[in-house]
């Protein structure tokens, strides 16, 4: 399965789902924002030299104990050698070689956000719990329509107060979970400890759990 992560706009808290969900599904993250990467690092090839042509897909795959990655380059340079046409067979070949994959895709509407989406099994949406966020949720919604990646599930994330949970659900038509709040979800992309397997029996966790259970049945 490839299932690509996907907001309408930056900083709803998509890379740390992303790299959540990668640990509680046993798959590979791959940071597939190029211009803007913000998954863990570390020195070898990444997404950059892969899709310059300079890397096979499977050799820049870190294996992590908790999370494998492949991570994507900082620099202008490579992000403008970077072909974008050569990521959906990129994300293909990781997945027949490790299984499972999720993707971290650019936030908004730009282009390169439609190429994870139109070879990805399925998407999960995460927006804001912000009422007016319901309107670029819609808009990535259709976008991935419009490609044919059907929506497995929608995540609010940092919720303090009461989420209007009910109401992306009945708009974007799909599963809604409401992600807490949580400093440990902040904490661990920097620390590379998911909070699914550093703190399992908390609520955020049992939402992550319940966010991995819809994606799954997209399973091929």
């Amino acid at each position: 399965m490839i299932l690509a992560v996907v907001s309408g706009k930056g900083g709803v808290g998509k890379s740390t789902l992303s790299f959540e969900l990668a640990a509680e599904l046993d798959a590979v993250v791959v940071d597939a924002d190029l211009g803007m990467a913000n998954l863990p690092y570390a020195p070898g090839p990444d997404l950059h030299d892969v899709l310059a042509g300079r890397a096979d897909p499977t050799e820049a795959v870190r294996n992590g104990a908790s999370v494998s990655i492949l991570p994507c380059g900082r620099t202008l340079a490579g992000a403008r050698a970077a072909d974008v046409r050569r990521l959906a067979d990129t994300l293909r070949a990781v997945e027949a070689a490790y299984g499972d994959v999720v993707v971290d895709c650019p936030a908004g509407m730009r282009a390169d956000a439609g190429v994870p989406l139109a070879v990805a099994d399925a998407c999960l949406l995460v927006a804001s719990p912000k009422r007016y966020a319901l309107a670029d949720a819609v808009r990535t919604r259709e976008l991935a329509r419009e490609l044919d990646c059907g929506l497995a599930a929608v995540a609010v994330n940092r919720v303090v107060d009461d989420p209007p949970v009910d109401a992306f659900a009945d708009v974007l038509g799909a599963p809604t979970t409401a992600i807490p709040a949580d400093p440990r979800l902040a904490a661990a992309i920097e620390e590379f400890d998911p909070a699914v397997l550093d703190a399992p029996n908390s609520l955020v966790s049992t939402r992550i759990r319940e966010l991995a259970a819809a994606v799954s049945t997209c399973r091929r």
